[in-house]
């Protein structure tokens, strides 16, 4: 039996390996997983009469506003089972409670250690319509709704380009938090 030499054996079990993650069937990237460790109503901005404005407790605006406004804190967990380092350019994603589209959050430049997480915050101010003030109005009173990030996410793959991934759903789950309003 004739032996290589040290150094191509080595060259050719390091190819052999690299080229296993490229069999058919393995995903050369895994995709990143989001996980929202906190969703917050703090604050929510109507337009008031001065009636209105004298009945609105303290985590409540009743002053003179043009576009009511929900202002959420999201927390996220996004976490890499990837070997690599990855650093997404952009991770953009729907809030959607109870079925109704709520407003858009983007969060840039992610980056994401291998194989580790990274926590994101993100303070969105969304504005309040007709067709989402029910869903609003219900967190504001602490009732328990349903929501899911619907979205996508681009990755910086430097000379490679910047990929993008999704859409899909990102992460789901349920939001009930202390009311900011007592009727």
């Amino acid at each position: 039996m004739r032996r290589l030499p040290l150094l191509p054996a080595l060259a050719l079990s390091s190819l052999a390996a690299s080229l296993s993650a490229c069999a058919p069937g393995q995903p050369l990237v895994q995709v990143p997983t989001v996980e929202v460790t906190r969703i917050q109503l703090t604050g929510l901005t109507l337009p008031a009469s001065s009636l209105l404005g004298n009945l609105l407790p303290g985590g409540l605006s009743g002053g003179a506003v043009s576009v009511p406004t929900a202002n959420v804190a999201l927390d996220l967990r996004v976490t890499n089972p990837n070997a690599l380092p990855l650093n997404m350019a952009n991770l953009g994603a729907d809030l959607i409670v109870d079925g109704a589209h709520m407003g858009h959050v983007d969060l840039p430049n992610v980056a994401l250690p291998a194989r580790g997480a990274a926590q994101q915050r993100a303070e969105i101010a969304l504005p309040v319509t007709l067709d989402t003030a029910a869903n609003f109005l219900k967190v504001a009173r602490g009732q328990l709704v349903t929501y899911r990030l619907d979205g996508a996410f681009t990755l910086n793959l430097g000379a490679l380009g910047q990929p993008t991934f999704g859409p899909f759903t990102l992460t789901q789950g349920q939001w009930k938090q202390a009311p900011l309003l007592n009727f």
